[in-house]
């Protein structure tokens, strides 16, 4: 690979996917962690994410997790300008807007669409900025790129693509099946300026001999005039920061317990689940079996429940108490036995919330867990704390409305409190922490009775970092890294053939 310049406007690509989790994350990640080991200055980009899984950077901007964890796989410190829209779905039918870090807007999918040529604006704005600084922007589309009914109006796919002439390379998840139709009419569809700059492709989650492929991919090139760049082979076990909550696998683990016993978690898997990323850190832990729980009975043996984030807190509650959830929650608290409350779960937890700012209830009762109240206030806040907690150094970020109060008698806990078994924090990432953890999980197998031994050498950085070398892995063993490298460095070729029924719009 020849080595690039820093002269100009840095290069730039778009990965695109055939539908919503085709691996168009782990693509970008994987890209990102393969340029920067060969001494690339590269950045991550998504111009609009739709996720309820978000992280504060440095200067106080609330942007994706997944360009988070994509910026460590590049080894730059993220920042707003790698995701200038996110929309945080809030409901059936609203999302709160949040741009360059900060909300500026709740709409409906219908009154956002007015919204979003200004909006691509700021999107090209902050990729011109990127570029700038940047040697490669390793750019990541949004659902497909030939969302045919939205394309007028499209700020993170095609839309982006054309406005900054960025290369197109999309991505077929084949274990869903139907990759090589859906590749080709992903392009098929696409009017003519569209389907210009898309130049190739990537099998993903390939599972097999790669020969029985081969026939599938040459006839695919025949019929496309575009190359497969890469079969990705299925990796498990990656646990990356997912934006979409309908992602989380249902139990994890780190392995086999250390002592006797293993300790069980239960996490209440709320309908407008938010931060779940905040359990990674203890389904990495060996011997911490971590499940999401929808029924009450899944609560029965757990030896910790967690109540997690949500980006409804009220709405989320009252689904709590119709499912019996509620009431499990409070049986397992009753007897003695560990609860955590995480930001959402930590205000739910109180005794009373106010709130006429997020779903407009007014005060409702809480599950009166612990000695706290909560109001609502209009402005978001966004931080990166630090403190300490069970004799441990503590920070973590914290993104919410909702202002917990905690009574002048009652047992600190970080920013939040702690009643006996149960504790609550506006803290996200805590769990992060490796000595709180192990303090953390001690404390709970002591409450719990459980003849569980904590790890001492789990360094879940080091685990994170370890993940992101199998991306980089991925790319620079089973992709065609100079053919990728010519598309960053020149750009879609000229002369891609247009395929019918796309090529008639001209």
């Amino acid at each position: 690979m020849d080595a690039v310049t820093t002269s100009g406007m840095g290069r730039a690509i778009l990965v695109a996917g055939t539908t919503s989790d085709a691996g168009k994350s782990v693509v970008t990640a994987g890209i990102c962690r393969w340029l920067a080991r060969q001494g690339v200055s590269v950045a991550p980009f998504k111009a609009q994410n739709m996720s309820n899984n978000s992280m504060v950077t440095v200067d106080g901007a609330e942007i994706g997790r997944a360009q988070v964890m994509q910026a460590a796989a590049a080894r730059v410190e993220p920042e707003a300008a790698m995701n200038p829209v996110l929309l945080k779905p809030g409901g059936d039918n609203s999302s709160q807007v949040v741009v360059l870090g900060r909300p500026v807007a709740d709409v409906t999918a219908l009154s956002y669409r007015p919204m979003k040529a200004a909006l691509l604006e700021q999107v090209l704005a902050s990729l011109a900025d990127l570029r700038s600084r940047f040697d490669v922007v390793v750019c990541e589309g949004a659902g497909s790129p030939t969302e045919i009914n939205l394309r007028a109006d499209d700020i993170a796919n095609m839309g982006l693509a054309t406005a900054a002439d960025l290369p197109v390379v999309v991505v077929g998840d084949i274990d869903r099946g139907g990759v090589f139709p859906a590749l080709y009419g992903t392009v098929a569809l696409m009017p003519p300026a569209d389907q210009r700059l898309v130049a190739g492709f990537l099998v993903n989650k390939f599972r097999g001999d790669v020969r029985l492929l081969e026939p599938g991919l040459a006839e695919l090139e025949r019929l496309t005039g575009r190359p497969t760049l890469g079969v990705l082979p299925w990796q498990g076990g990656l646990e990356l920061d997912v934006e979409d909550s309908l992602n989380v696998p249902a139990a994890s683990s780190g392995g086999s317990p250390r002592g006797e016993e293993v300790l069980r978690v239960s996490v209440a898997r709320l309908p407008r689940l938010s931060n779940f990323t905040d359990l990674d850190a203890l389904a990495a832990e060996p011997g911490v079996l971590v499940r999401y729980a929808t029924r009450p009975e899944e609560l029965a043996d757990a030896d910790l429940v967690v109540l997690p984030g949500t980006r409804s807190t009220v709405a989320d509650l009252g689904w709590l108490r119709e499912t019996g959830l509620a009431d499990a929650a409070a049986r397992h608290a009753a007897a003695g036995r560990p609860l955590l409350g995480i930001c959402g779960g930590h205000q739910m937890l109180a005794r009373t919330i106010s709130d006429d700012v997020e779903s407009r209830a007014g005060t409702v009762a809480g599950l009166d867990l612990l000695p706290t109240t909560v109001r609502f206030a209009p402005e978001k806040t966004l931080g990166r704390p630090v403190g300490t907690a069970l004799g441990q150094p503590v920070h973590g970020y914290e993104i919410h409305h909702g202002v917990v109060t905690v009574d002048d008698a009652a047992e600190a806990f970080l920013d939040g409190a702690r009643s006996g078994s149960v504790f609550g924090t506006t803290w996200h990432g805590a769990l992060e922490n490796d000595g709180f953890r192990r303090a953390f999980l001690g404390e709970v197998a002591a409450i719990a009775g459980r003849r569980f031994v904590v790890a001492p050498d789990t360094d879940f950085a080091a685990v994170r970092e370890a993940r992101l070398d199998r991306l980089g892995d991925l790319i620079a063993d089973h992709a065609d890294t100079d053919a990728l490298w010519r598309l960053i460095d020149s750009g879609a070729p000229a002369g891609l053939p247009l395929l019918p029924p796309g090529s008639a719009a001209r």
